[in-house]
């Protein structure tokens, strides 16, 4: 009989165990760690409004204008002097470049192919304290999950009249990641659906959503853009100076022994 006890006890103790395992799995958010890449139209596209199509106000309005009256005719660009893009930019796909995401439980980590830009998401008391975060182009991101949904809150955003979706150093921006099946090719789809509000350059919230496709075992490749800029300065430097470039084999002389 007390055998009997035990092996039940025994039993009863596995049947427990596996239900908090069950429960625990249950519980645990969605996994999004990998490489994506923009999806294609067949996932249900991706959306966010035209440059003139948005909402300004005439602060907003005279803001773009003074802008576009700076650089239209030239082909001069954030990009083209290797800065990156920043929110909502940067999710919106520089480029067309992918994304990797690295997710822990106290920390998700964003890098963007183009520019290598980096976005770090925090939970919980991970968080900096409000007054150590420093404004930037991609600003400073707090996370949370909403059962199944990954929601991040982004501020501290810097002014930016120069990518498609311009916002003053006011907008806070809300993205809400999750899964939504998967493609044609049988790729997971990730849906990130972002809510950018900055009553001083629009009239209303500015929606936009997002689709990537996972790509399998994928890798990002380097981005080396200040790295060109260098090389050119260095050209241009020895063209100046009429002597070789040491950058190209073929203009250093060697000598003979």
């Amino acid at each position: 009989m007390g055998r009997l006890k035990i092996v039940m006890r025994g039993a009863t103790g596995a049947a427990a165990a596996l239900l908090c395992a069950a429960a625990m799995a249950a519980a645990a958010p969605p996994d999004f760690t990998g490489v994506w890449t923009t999806a294609g139209s067949s996932t249900g596209g991706n959306s966010s409004p035209a440059t003139g199509a948005l909402p300004l106000t005439p602060y907003g309005r005279a803001r773009l204008e003074a802008y576009r009256k700076l650089t239209d005719g030239t082909d001069d660009s954030p990009g083209r002097w290797c800065v990156g893009t920043g929110m909502p930019g940067s999710m919106l796909g520089s480029g067309a470049y992918p994304m990797e995401i690295i997710q822990r439980p106290e920390q998700i980590t964003i890098i963007y192919e183009a520019h290598t830009e980096v976005r770090r998401v925090y939970f919980g008391d991970r968080n900096a304290p409000p007054e150590d975060r420093i404004p930037g182009r991609n600003g400073y991101s707090s996370g949370r999950w909403e059962g199944d949904v990954l929601v991040v809150e982004t501020d501290n955003l810097v002014d930016q009249v120069d990518q498609r979706t311009p916002h003053s150093d006011e907008a806070k921006i809300i993205e809400r990641y999750s899964l939504d099946g998967k493609d044609a090719q049988g790729r997971r789809i990730l849906k990130v659906e972002m809510t950018m509000i900055d009553p001083k350059f629009y009239t209303q919230p500015v929606v936009m959503t997002k689709r990537w496709a996972e790509v399998p075992n994928g890798r990002l490749l380097p981005y080396e853009c200040p790295e060109e800029m260098w090389l050119d300065r260095i050209a241009e430097v020895a063209k100046e100076r009429g002597v070789p470039n040491p950058f190209n084999p073929d203009s250093v002389s060697v000598a003979k022994d």
